[in-house]
């Protein structure tokens, strides 16, 4: 029994991933398709980027107020490995118009974490997605 689990798991096991999608490039990518999909109102879109969190209801009514938000990666990004997985600090920069007319602006950093290749990891799991957030408000200036 056991040697036919190692002949099945060997006969289709999940292929590399292709060293494009773990760069940090795909990483800077996969904040800008969360912020693109905000943009189109597309929240569901935006909220499968996450490694889960907040219920999606949660979600969906933070960003009910928003206009329109643009995002600005800000170089340089770091990325460190451990304990199985890659993580990806991408710093940006983000402008917010409300409902109501006002301006946000806010810095910060989002976390994103990747499962590496290795065994019993799944293709899913081996995609970026959004770990972490810590966004603060830039004061306007007078």
């Amino acid at each position: 029994m056991i040697a036919a689990w190692f002949a099945l798991a060997a006969a289709d096991p999940v292929p590399p991933t292709p060293a494009r999608q773990r760069s940090v490039g795909a990483a800077v990518q996969i904040v800008r398709r969360y912020y693109a999909a905000i943009q189109r109102h597309d929240y569901r879109a935006a909220y499968a980027l996450w490694n889960g969190g907040r219920s999606f209801a949660a979600f969906r009514r933070g960003y009910m107020q928003t206009v329109r938000v643009s995002v600005t990666p800000i170089s340089p990004f770091h990325v460190e490995g451990a304990a199985g997985s890659a993580y990806a600090e991408i710093r940006v920069r983000l402008d917010a118009k409300l409902r109501n007319g006002t301006h946000q602006h806010f810095v910060g950093s989002y976390m994103l974490r990747r499962a590496n290749d290795v065994d019993g990891s799944t293709a899913a799991q081996r995609r970026w997605h959004i770990q972490s957030a810590h966004l603060e408000v830039v004061p306007a200036s007078h």
